[in-house]
């Protein structure tokens, strides 16, 4: 196996761990929405949406036998981390002005009436307000790890895509 195809495959490890956490994320929001009854909000489940959209272009980013193949998922990667950025960011603002409405009215609708929302209505379906505070975890809110998660990610992918192949 020669130096490029190791770091190609060193790659594809990685996009498998970052898909494997984004699943982790959504079901730890589960385990939130589900056994300790905090309703998700609009941007919730938009956040919800990013993840899924990173894990499911990061899972077919590893199958990809080419280069340019895989480039191309982990460009999707990085698109769908900076949406999850929008959707994140808004919401750390919310929280930090509990006087802004994140417009339930107005995106409860438009969020209820995407596919999945249909298909999986538990994961996908509006069901909260994005002012309501929930516990900090080790000091954080939700919006803000989610908002970590996301520019860790938009950062990580085209950094590790320059280190992988700056050699190639």
């Amino acid at each position: 196996m020669n130096e490029q195809t190791s770091r190609l495959n060193r790659e594809r490890r990685f996009l498998v761990l970052l898909g494997l956490i984004c699943i982790s994320l959504i079901g730890g929001a589960l385990y939130m929405q589900i056994v300790l009854g905090e309703a998700p909000c609009p941007l919730c489940i938009l956040q919800r949406y990013a993840l899924l959209f990173i894990a499911l272009f990061a899972f077919i980013a590893a199958a990809m036998p080419g280069r340019r193949s895989l480039t191309f998922f982990e460009a999707l990667v990085v698109l769908s981390a900076v949406g999850g950025i929008v959707a994140a960011g808004n919401h750390v603002y919310i929280l930090a002005n509990p006087m802004v409405s994140c417009g339930i009215d107005t995106l409860q609708p438009i969020v209820d009436d995407l596919p999945l929302a249909k298909l999986w209505p538990l994961v996908f379906q509006v069901d909260g307000f994005c002012s309501t505070p929930y516990p900090p975890i080790l000091g954080l809110s939700l919006a803000q790890w989610a908002l970590l998660a996301f520019v860790l990610t938009a950062v990580l992918v085209p950094l590790g895509i320059y280190r992988n192949r700056r050699r190639a």
